[in-house]
């Protein structure tokens, strides 16, 4: 039995989700070291992935491969090498001298039995092909001098690259690019992708990831202690609240959604998507001069009509309402603000979004003092930078704003963040861009809200929703309006508990 077997299979899947930052990747190589795998024996079998990743997706034509001054560097050279020996025409260029170079860098340069070309946009002339072992996930500062020089002319070249880890010049931490990099077609990098890998722009520029087995004990991790995942139901799959036969509609839960008195679609898609996410039951409160609106086009939730505070407070009294969402269509301004402050108090779930952030725009800490309980706010960048002040890194961004708030944070987005007031994080990858589409956000909410409501913990149940929602986007394909997101969701489900197998 291997280590991969004896950790079980959920907790197996979670490790294969695991984020590491380029420190935490450095501190898994130093820990295999440790372990006994050696450095020179680890590289040696990331430049052999990268070689026949490349040869698994383009036919031979002549390669260069332009190499740096560390371990990408020593990467390309074994890559360089196990191409010419299968019969490729390699060039490699190197951006140091030789005899600059140290370690397991220097010990593969010195197995290279070819010759040198210098590190310039020439070293391109004549290729089909190039792989970028310029610099690694872990550079710290823009690119200058002849590696700007070449990645320009590499990026006006058009031909087609192969990035061993990241792009030269993305940060593997944040995703974000450090003056330039030239998009690659295929990325091969080790172990376990990084946060740059999955957040935008990086993710952008990285083309088709493999990740790569380089022999690093999967133990390692357990030193490391990892806070950041790639969504997915190896996270949470274990937590999902599937129907079971001894269930009944108050057993799951119940939302009430808050109604607004113009945007009246909003907050009936919430609804909808929270009685398909499996609340028991999902009750809408709409303002009593648009309640007619409400009623008749909700058939599978109930509508209450409500007049003023005092009658949102009557709804609150009941408290097998165990989780209210708040938001979408809601209006900006004073009355939704008292709404929300009353809600939370009241200390049982929210979910917050749209104008239930935004109307604490002008004071969110007045917001944050009453979260007490669990919440999970649901912002896009606009309503995010309202509450926030966030920074070019979006991951820290997310999990700032979750430890000031006490809030689960659910930062929208290509490459939605989900951040928990612990510090942990998930980043969501499976969004297609059909979902850029007025609505899915209501509805995210309330496929949030229909989790929550059936006691699934705040993080998880973000993560899930986030998931789904991608997933329901994914299935129905091109033309979809968010309309369509709960009912393509059983699809989604009864595909999920199969590979549960619950």
């Amino acid at each position: 039995m291997d280590e991969t077997d004896a950790i079980g299979p959920m907790a197996q899947r979670r490790n294969e989700l695991t984020l590491l930052t380029p420190a935490q990747m450095g501190a898994a190589d130093a820990a295999a070291k440790a372990d006994g795998v050696t450095g020179i024996a680890m590289m040696e079998a990331a430049g052999a992935a990268v070689a026949v990743a490349i040869g698994g997706r383009w036919s031979m034509r002549p390669v260069t491969v332009l190499c740096g001054p560390g371990n990408n560097g020593g990467d390309g050279f074994v890559a360089a090498r196990h191409l010419a020996a299968a019969g490729w025409p390699v060039t490699v260029a190197l951006l140091s001298p030789r005899d600059r170079l140290a370690g397991e860098a220097a010990q593969a340069a010195a197995l290279w039995p070819g010759a040198l070309v210098p590190f310039a946009p020439a070293s391109l002339d004549g290729a089909g092909l190039v792989v970028d072992a310029i610099f690694g996930a872990g550079l710290a500062r823009p690119l200058t001098g002849p590696a700007l020089l070449l990645i320009a002319a590499l990026k006006a070249s058009k031909l087609p690259i192969c990035a061993i880890d990241v792009p030269s010049g993305l940060d593997g931490a944040t995703g974000n690019v450090l003056g330039t990099a030239a998009p690659a077609d295929l990325t091969v990098t080790f172990f376990r992708k990084q946060p740059g890998h999955l957040l935008y722009p990086g993710r952008g520029l990285c083309g088709e990831l493999v990740v790569a087995n380089i022999g690093t004990p999967i133990g390692v991790l357990t030193a490391i202690a990892p806070q950041c995942w790639e969504n997915g139901p190896g996270l949470w799959g274990d937590l999902y609240p599937w129907p079971r036969p001894e269930s009944y509609k108050y057993k799951r839960g119940e939302v009430l959604v808050l109604g607004g008195p113009t945007v009246t679609g909003a907050s009936r898609m919430t609804t909808h998507a929270a009685s398909r996410a499996g609340a028991g039951m999902v009750t809408l409160a709409a303002p009593a001069p648009v309640w007619p609106i409400y009623a008749t086009a909700l058939t599978n939730a109930i509508v209450h009509s409500f007049d003023g505070q005092r009658g949102w407070l009557d709804l609150l009294a009941d408290e097998r309402r165990n989780v209210i969402a708040m938001g979408p269509g809601a209006g900006v301004g004073a009355e939704t603000r008292a709404c929300v402050l009353a809600a939370l108090a009241t200390g049982r779930t929210a979910v917050l979004d749209a104008d239930a952030l935004t109307s604490f725009a002008e004071a969110p800490e007045d917001l944050f003092r009453a979260i007490k309980s669990a919440c999970v706010m649901t912002p896009h960048t606009g309503e995010f930078a309202r509450l926030f002040h966030p920074v070019a890194d979006k991951l820290a961004s997310a999990r700032a704003a979750a430890r000031q708030s006490g809030a689960v944070v659910v930062l929208k987005g290509a490459d939605t963040v989900i951040a928990s007031p612990d510090g942990r994080a998930i980043i969501n990858a499976n969004a297609p861009a059909q979902l850029a589409t007025a609505g899915s956000g209501d509805v995210l909410t309330g496929f949030v809200a229909g989790l929550l409501a059936q006691g699934m913990p705040a993080f998880e149940a973000a993560a899930a929703a986030v998931w789904l929602h991608g997933a329901a986007a994914a299935e129905f394909g091109l033309g979809l309006v968010a309309d369509d997101l709960p009912e393509v969701l059983p699809r989604v489900l009864r595909k999920l508990k199969l590979r549960a197998n619950v």
